[in-house]
């Protein structure tokens, strides 16, 4: 196209026509050169085993799939890497947003690998735009040293919408992680508050981090995350800030006198530490290594893990009743008119619920009368 400037009543002036622009597709790049063989399920199980990460990474995200297909073949190696899982320490870290989370499970990270030796997986859970429905997975950012370290796998997952401050298939990913020798899990929540019920499900110890100033002793007495908490620590206890966190420990220890003792028969303490220059760290593992020695000699720890087991079956029956429900070709035609019934007033969102129920339990009832006649 010709530049205007090079009209005539612009004396003087010309534009060039400039350097023709190079396509943004590399010409020498062959797609199918980087496409990733697609393992088979003895392929992925062995690999898990042998402890491969590269692997490991592939069956999360298969895991994660919402992919039908994917998800016959990730529950065949969910239940062929099972027997080799349960070994493991599953600590649940958990706080409010800018609590430093991701700074404290590096210094963690770094202890617990320094001190004790084996394997550490840290399971990040980042949350997703209700928007746009995209999550940005930079948690790893904030793990420097660990994420260097030899003996450590650390795994970004987006919350999906899920609720409880873990993605969706974060249990898979833990036994998973077990099959492939990480003897200590440590499970980052999305910080979202007061409702991380869903973390404590399926870690054995929640360790709740807390920054002075959120509140008084009322805000510590609320329940939901407190009462499930084993130990609550109080992060960024350095310079002008020793005072106001040892203050805020106080209140939380006065604030754990009105809860009823836990069922595992384990007073939760509270502690101090700084994750930036590192200081306490030792005091809050060699408190968590002591509520496991506790709870293994009382019997509970075996209990909560039955406890989860059970927890985490009924939850896999919601899920599957949800995704056969919206899956099933008949109400996938009916939703749109339902909803329209609904946006005109016609109906209640509760009877149009109760409609597209109904319907399909009797497509279930018609379906099972067919395969018993046949």
């Amino acid at each position: 196209m010709e530049h205007p400037e090079n009209s005539s009543e612009y004396a003087g002036l010309q534009v060039n026509s400039g350097v023709e622009q190079p396509s943004i597709i590399n010409p020498y790049l062959k797609r199918g050169r980087f496409r990733r063989r697609e393992l088979s399920v003895a392929e992925m199980v062995e690999g898990i085993i042998k402890g491969d990460v590269t692997i490991l990474s592939q069956a999360v995200t298969l895991i994660e799939s919402v992919n039908p297909d994917h998800q016959a073949k990730a529950q065949e190696v969910i239940n062929k890497c099972l027997p080799y899982s349960g070994n493991s320490i599953r600590i649940g870290i958990s706080g409010v947003p800018g609590a430093g989370k991701s700074t404290s499970i590096d210094e963690f990270g770094m202890h617990v690998l320094k001190e004790k030796g084996g394997k550490l997986a840290v399971l990040a859970i980042d949350p997703s735009s209700e928007r746009t429905k995209g999550s940005i997975l930079g948690d790893k950012t904030r793990m420097e040293k660990l994420a260097q370290h030899p003996s450590s796998f650390i795994r970004p997952s987006p919350s999906a919408g899920s609720l409880g401050g873990v993605a969706r298939k974060t249990r898979e990913t833990i036994i998973l992680c077990e099959a492939a020798g990480f003897d200590k899990i440590f499970v980052e929540t999305v910080g979202v508050g007061q409702s991380e019920t869903a973390c404590h499900s399926m870690v054995d110890f929640f360790l709740l981090i807390q920054v002075a100033g959120t509140g008084d002793e009322l805000q510590g007495i609320k329940r939901g995350i407190m009462e499930i908490s084993d130990g609550i620590v109080i992060s960024k206890c350095d310079g002008d800030n020793v005072d106001r966190c040892h203050m805020a420990a106080t209140n939380f220890r006065n604030a754990l006198h009105f809860f009823p003792m836990p069922e595992s028969g384990w007073s939760p303490k509270v502690l101090c530490y700084s994750g930036f220059y590192g200081t306490g760290v030792k005091e809050i593992f060699d408190m968590i290594y002591e509520y496991m020695d506790f709870v293994k000699a009382n019997g509970y720890f075996a209990y909560r893990r039955n406890e989860q087991a059970k927890y985490w079956m009924y939850e896999s029956i919601n899920e599957h009743l949800r995704l056969n429900f919206y899956n099933n070709p008949a109400i996938k035609a009916q939703l749109s008119a339902a909803e329209q019934t609904v946006l005109e007033g016609h109906k209640t969102s509760f009877v149009a619920a109760q409609d597209l129920l109904d319907e399909y339990f009797d497509l279930l009832a018609t379906d099972n009368t067919t395969k018993t006649t046949d």
